[in-house]
């Protein structure tokens, strides 16, 4: 109640992190290098996916659903005229002229057959409604109330493959370990969670013929990550039976599901970033080198907090403190305040200087992609100046940031690259304990929205988000990975983008 009181805070941005002032561009034989650090972290069982999964495909399916919802609907010779000025027409023309090019054809082709409908038919006289309505009515395919995990992405000679299917063909490439476990978790949605289960079953044995044995854990956000809601005097907003209005607390309650997939290295993709398997090698390769430059760093971060606990004598804890000090700031981009900077001058200070970088170095790390900028949706990546003084590369959406202000905008405005949700994970410390992911949440980066029920208008609470707030003080590093790595799936027509095709579009 009192976060809709005071309303929602902003993080205040220092600059864009650029090429090689926080984001890191890796060599082609460092990614080989790296590579082969990351599979032997991995044959060792460490890794596991971690996919958000619970997202409905409706959105994918926006622009189609509104024309099949007209009352006036039209012809198609005056749809393809309202084309002309963008919008659902344009998108449902679109998808009218690309259906021999989308995975799911001969499912649409086999509804309709049911039906009592030739598709190739349909198709040739332009009777598009019949064809909209077999793929999304209940009397249909009815993909629009599907998880997205459950549409068809790609084809392939033997047949269509879902993200889901998809997503267990990237797994056994990247976090298969030694004796062929491969270790997976989706997060899902009540009412999808039995259709998901049945999909996994049926298509995992194709699979673990080779030799793979999948572990694949599901989880739904919790109620208790639910946020209270409420209407435009921040009067808290009831149900129908009185009983508060409470709503999901975005993809930030997610964290609670992270921490308990007791995982070690983990990678994190959304559920519709994804390739056709002819061109899956070489993205593979580029997430392997995440997950190498993460053991790497690790590695050197275990190293030095065991120094610096150890370390009794002065003259070499100053040296030791100015290295790693050096290290977290060039190689973490955690930037200590201007006082931890100064050299320590005698005894106490040395002590005071070595908790504070014990403690700046003794927390989760991840290392998140960054793709450069080509207009589409996500969080930048920024420096971010804690109020301690202390400065860290963190990833900020543009709902966190002060529009108002003409300087944070022009901040805003200059970043370079974007995160396309793909980044991996350390989630345990030296001794191999999970660190307790909630003590590393900006607790003020939360997100108030406007939204609608029962024709009424409310004000909705997000948590901090699962890779920016939730994440803020951990250790991040930012690699920039080709734009070619990032192809998500946002509306049905991205399936018709060459990268989605299951072989070269003519």
């Amino acid at each position: 109640m009192e976060i809709f009181r005071t309303g929602q805070k902003h993080t205040r941005l220092e600059r864009a992190c650029t090429l090689n002032d926080g984001i890191v561009r890796l060599s082609q034989p460092e990614i080989e290098s790296l590579s082969a650090t990351y599979s032997a972290a991995a044959d060792s069982g460490r890794a596991l996916q971690f996919v958000p999964a619970s997202g409905a495909a409706t959105r994918m399916f926006k622009g189609l659903l509104a024309v099949m919802n007209r009352s006036d609907r039209p012809a198609f010779p005056a749809l393809v005229k309202e084309a002309s000025q963008g919008g659902d027409a344009k998108e449902t023309v679109d998808w009218f002229n690309g259906l021999a090019r989308f995975p799911f054809l001969e499912q649409l082709r086999s509804t309709l057959t049911r039906q009592g409908r030739n598709l190739d038919a349909l198709m040739a006289a332009k009777d598009y409604a019949p064809i909209l309505e077999a793929l999304l009515s209940p009397s249909g395919l009815h993909f629009s109330d599907l998880p997205k995990a459950l549409i068809p992405f790609h084809a392939y000679p033997e047949g269509a493959h879902t993200a889901l299917e998809e997503h267990l063909a990237e797994a056994a490439g990247l976090v298969k370990d030694g004796n062929g476990v491969c270790r997976l978790h989706f997060t899902v949605s009540p009412e999808h969670e039995k259709a998901i289960q049945a999909a996994l079953d049926a298509v995992r044995r194709k699979y673990e013929a080779s030799g793979i044995r999948f572990e694949i854990g599901l989880s739904q956000q919790k109620a208790s990550t639910d946020t209270l809601a409420v209407d435009q005097d921040n009067a808290p907003l009831r149900n129908a039976d009185n009983t508060l209005a409470f709503r999901p607390g975005g993809h930030g309650a997610l964290l609670e599901n992270l921490f308990h997939t007791g995982g070690d290295i983990v990678f994190i993709k959304n559920i519709d970033n994804l390739v056709p398997g002819r061109l899956r090698a070489d993205v593979l390769a580029r997430r392997k080198a995440l997950g190498g430059y993460l053991a790497r760093l690790q590695e050197r971060v275990f190293a030095y907090l065991g120094r610096l606990r150890g370390e009794r004598d002065t003259d070499r804890i100053a040296n030791l403190i100015e290295e790693a000090a050096h290290f977290a700031e060039q190689r973490l981009c955690a930037v200590p305040p201007e006082a931890m900077r100064q050299p320590a001058a005698d005894s106490p200070a040395l002590a005071e200087k070595a908790a504070y970088l014990i403690k700046t170095l003794d927390r989760p790390l991840r290392v998140c992609a960054m793709v450069k900028n080509q207009g589409e949706p996500g969080g930048g990546p920024f420096w971010v100046k804690a109020k301690d003084g202390s400065m860290r590369a963190q990833i900020v959406e543009t709902a966190q940031v002060d529009m108002g202000s003409s300087q944070q905008r022009k901040i805003l405005e200059a970043a370079t690259h974007f995160n396309p949700v793909d980044l991996v994970c350390a989630l345990r410390n030296a001794k191999g304990e999970l660190y307790k992911l909630q003590d590393f949440v900006d607790p003020d980066a939360y997100f108030i929205t406007g939204k609608s029920k029962d024709g009424k208008t409310l004000k909705a609470l997000e948590l901090p988000g699962l890779w920016n707030g939730s994440m803020a003080f951990w250790n991040t590093v930012f690699v920039e990975m080709p734009v070619e790595t990032f192809n998500p799936v946002k509306t049905v027509n991205d399936l018709l983008r060459p990268s989605h095709q299951g072989r070269v579009a003519e």
